[in-house]
């Protein structure tokens, strides 16, 4: 049986969502609402859409099933609850939520109307993670110790151009963004393999040094001169995590903007910008042709018109080879159209798809979604704090 989504926001990541969630069979419209009225237009005509909505509050008054929101990233937690208590099933793109409080709002919301909340965590589906949960389902890792996940995107690579068609006038105010309030593209893709979750916290950021009014705490609407910062996190399952969110690399994050390590007893994977391998005692195997995604999409594809030219690389790649077991479940309605993130789009879509029809959990529901940011909340406040030792909450595990 099919629905209809409602999207909020009509920026540079909406396009590509809405033409998958047009096409994908589940799905019987597509309506949209921005902040900016002739965005929200243009995306219904440039995509083939059902139609636009003047205000957010006019589509949760609509009989539209569920929405699926990408504003700005520290307006979510309340629009999901919002939209929740609204009778309205939720997909939110990353982060979850800005705060402790919010993810227990969300939390409770989902609990209490039974509705679907789906995080769009790309890492959860990023290569290197489909093959790290492989070898440790089969034993091959031995017993996990560490992981470790990088989200390495240099501002000057697409960011300042997206902050500047987000945030109008004021953008420098926003550009500032903690980077450890944007964590589940590193913590989403170790904790993505690895059943676990942060108990506890240190962290470290490096004060930035541009002078070009980013991350100028005089300016930051959040307060925040951190362009760089590193977490070390205690797991419940022994072990430790790192995580590094960098916004100031000599890096080509255009090649890679997440990469991965994990360590075992028995194995151990680790990533660099163009090579990937898997090791144990008898020696190393180079797994790239196994993670590198195919390109299926030219870049001068209108529907990449809307994306910053730094920022498109990320929107072109295709199927890895580790994705082909899944990759027969997606529908063929989908094949074509465009890809991202190390071939996660299409799962992303069919997964929240496939959730709200078949009234099951997705993979990143909420319990999963707060384990994936709620350590990068706590994060950013040890680092506020010099580096204090900090205790990370839990919500436990998912319940329907």
């Amino acid at each position: 049986m099919a629905f209809t989504v409602g999207l909020v926001g009509a920026g540079q990541f909406a396009g590509q969502f809405a033409t998958l969630f047009h096409h994908h069979p589940g799905v019987s419209a597509v309506h949209v609402t921005d902040v900016v009225p002739s965005r929200a237009a243009d995306l219904v005509h440039s995509a083939g859409l059902d139609g636009t909505f003047d205000t957010f509050d006019e589509m949760l008054a609509s009989p539209v099933d569920a929405v699926a929101i990408f504003t700005q990233r520290w307006t979510h937690g309340p629009l999901v609850v919002k939209a929740l208590r609204a009778g309205k099933h939720v997909y939110s793109a990353v982060p979850m939520a800005i705060s402790t409080e919010e993810i227990a709002a969300i939390i409770e919301a989902v609990r209490e109307t039974g509705l679907t909340y789906m995080m769009g965590e790309t890492s959860y589906y990023n290569p290197a993670t489909v093959f790290a949960r492989q070898k440790l389902a089969s034993g091959e890792f031995g017993r996990l110790f560490y992981g470790e996940g990088d989200y390495v995107h240099d501002m000057d690579l697409g960011f300042y151009e997206a902050y500047q068609y987000s945030g109008g006038a004021d953008w420098k105010s926003t550009a500032s963004y903690p980077p450890l309030l944007y964590p589940t593209h590193s913590i989403g893709g170790v904790l993505g393999a690895w059943p676990t979750h942060a108990t506890a916290v240190s962290a470290i950021g490096v004060v930035d040094q541009r002078g070009d009014g980013v991350f100028d705490r005089a300016v930051s609407q959040f307060d925040n001169d951190f362009s760089n910062a590193t977490a070390l996190f205690e797991l419940d399952a022994g072990g430790s995590m790192r995580v590094n969110e960098f916004r100031r690399v000599g890096y080509p994050s255009h090649l890679r903007e997440s990469r991965f390590r994990w360590f075992g007893t028995e194995g151990s994977f680790e990533q660099l910008a163009t090579t990937t391998v898997w090791q144990n005692r008898t020696g190393v195997e180079d797994i790239s042709h196994l993670i590198d995604t195919r390109s299926s999409l030219s870049t001068d594809d209108a529907a990449l018109a809307r994306i910053a030219p730094a920022l498109r690389e990320a929107f072109v790649s295709g199927y890895a080879e580790v994705h082909e077991a899944d990759r027969g479940r997606i529908p063929t309605e989908l094949g074509s159209l465009p890809n991202g993130h190390e071939g996660s789009h299409h799962f992303l879509v069919d997964d929240f798809v496939r959730a709200v029809n078949e009234q099951t959990l997705p993979p990143v529901n909420a319990w999963q979604a707060a384990r994936f940011t709620l350590p990068g909340v706590i994060a950013h406040e040890s680092a506020r704090r010099g580096g204090e030792r900090l205790i990370i909450p839990d919500f436990g595990d998912p319940r329907v």
